[in-house]
């Protein structure tokens, strides 16, 4: 108990701090004028109220986090800040019940984008602003948002932003202060969705929409106002502008601000995980336009070129949108849009997957394994770019890949039993686990999550979250050795 008295106190802090995030669709309800109004009081007060009471019960017990405590907190802020979230929604439609309502919030704050929502449209704009502005919170972290704050009121954030920092090197930092570092990547964050937003309603949308696409694009999370999601808008401009967007999120972020900060393109042309990523979806989208067209799905290339552009960068770096139902084309298209989703985005950005420094890794890997068995007593050191990767990074990432496949391979078989078809169940797991969104049959892009029974939904959610924090920081808390002093 003495672990988890300073970490409670902390998560008292975050959920203070999460509570005034209430206060901006609270605003929108007045501005709009809109039937949600008061769905947001008794969640403010609660969610307030509760992070007060954790702060004050626990004010004795403040510490310096250690590593352990990071992982614990990263994984109990996670887990409850959706409930909190959730609040709303449970105040404003009588009859949705508490696995919908967090499976949505938690949806959200992981940037998976599954819904389980209907009449989006006609839903109100508070509503929809707070599962959007959920997706952005969530998009960068909420822990690093914290952590820019909580040195302020004598926390330190260094094991946090650790836990949290997504990628297999991470202990690299932009600044040399861990407060500096998380709000550099907010600001950078904020800028380029302040772009976004402009950009969007240039290209035909509304205000509203804009701010809460531009939410959805930069967290890569892919919630939409609409039901029919981009599709609803049938704009090629729209489409083309949500595509660069969505690329710029899916680059890490340690390269936007290298780019600014020396006012130069040259850490884009240095990266190589944005380079092999535009190499794959380059490759991928003339090959399917081709296989499209060869299968009689669009009449002509640029027809197809056109759906396939959008819908394999949106699902492929774990966004989530949808221009079209990709759940009627031959099969072998969406399954290997939802492979990419698994590996494009890269480390250090709003993706989810194994990230593309890992596979980088894996295919360096196993290239360095056959050129041991011709000569085994060779030194031969994994290179990313110009840097060598150690031994030990190396394995970690082994691991890695190999608690991911286990990780979708167990949420497919568990799925299965629960009497759910085999497509729907794997495209789901693959989903939830890459943060991508819609699946495949019963959860494809034409549907949703809402048909899932509460123990699929819940398995799911499970899922969502392991995604997110990159398995490892939710499975060391099932160690033995976790626990020991």
């Amino acid at each position: 108990m003495n672990r988890i008295f300073p970490v409670v106190h902390v998560l008292g802090l975050v959920v203070v701090i999460f509570a005034f995030a209430l206060l901006v669709p609270v605003a929108a309800a007045y501005h709009f004028d809109d039937t949600a109004q008061l769905a947001y009081d008794k969640a403010f007060f609660i969610t307030f109220g509760a992070g007060l009471f954790m702060w004050l019960a626990t004010r004795h017990k403040r510490r310096e986090l250690q590593i352990r405590d990071g992982f614990l907190l990263v994984a109990l802020v996670w887990a409850v800040l959706p409930a909190f979230a959730a609040l709303p929604f449970l105040n404003y439609f009588p009859g949705i019940s508490f696995t919908d309502a967090y499976f949505e919030t938690v949806s959200a704050m992981t940037t998976t984008g599954a819904t389980v929502m209907s009449g989006l449209d006609a839903m109100p704009e508070s509503i929809n602003l707070w599962r959007h502005m959920l997706q952005w919170m969530g998009g960068m972290g909420i822990i690093v948002l914290a952590v820019a704050i909580l040195p302020l009121l004598g926390v330190g954030g260094r094991q946090m932003f650790k836990a949290e920092t997504p990628g297999p090197m991470k202990d690299s930092k932009l600044t040399p202060r861990i407060a500096d570092t998380a709000k550099a990547l907010w600001l950078i964050y904020a800028i380029i969705t302040l772009a976004c937003v402009v950009s969007l309603h240039l290209a035909g949308m509304r205000w509203f929409d804009a701010v809460c696409h531009s939410f959805s694009a930069m967290s890569l999370g892919g919630f939409s106002t609409r039901d029919a999601s981009i599709g609803h808008y049938d704009s090629v401009a729209i489409e083309v502008t949500l595509t660069v967007f969505q690329i710029l999120a899916a680059i890490n972020f340690a390269s936007h601000f290298l780019a600014l900060h020396g006012r130069s393109f040259k850490p884009y042309l240095k990266d190589v995980e944005f380079r092999a990523m535009l190499l794959l979806l380059s490759f991928s989208i003339l090959g399917a336009s081709a296989y499209l067209v060869w299968s009689q799905t669009y009449p002509d290339f640029f027809s197809a070129l056109r759906y396939v552009s959008f819908n394999m960068v949106t699902i492929g770096v774990a966004s989530g949108y949808a221009s079209t139902d990709f759940g009627q084309w031959p099969i072998f298209v969406p399954l290997w849009m939802l492979f990419l989703a698994t590996i494009t985005a890269s480390s250090g950005s709003t993706g989810g997957g194994i990230k593309m420094i890992r596979t980088l890794l894996m295919f360096k890997q196993g290239a360095r394994e056959l050129e041991r068995q011709l000569h085994p007593q060779a030194v031969l050191p994994v290179k990313v770019g110009s840097m060598v990767v150690s031994n030990q990074v190396v394995f970690a990432v082994q691991v890695f890949v190999m608690f991911y496949l286990a990780t979708v391979l167990g949420t497919t078989f568990v799925l299965v039993a629960s009497g759910l078809d085999f497509v729907s169940a794997i495209s789901a797991a693959l989903a939830c686990a890459s943060n991508a969104g819609p699946g495949l049959n019963e959860v494809g892009p034409a549907s949703n999550y809402a048909g899932l029974t509460d123990f699929q939904t819940w398995v799911l959610i499970a899922t969502m979250l392991l995604g997110r924090l990159e398995l490892f920081t939710v499975f060391v808390l099932f160690t033995p050795r976790f626990w020991k002093s």
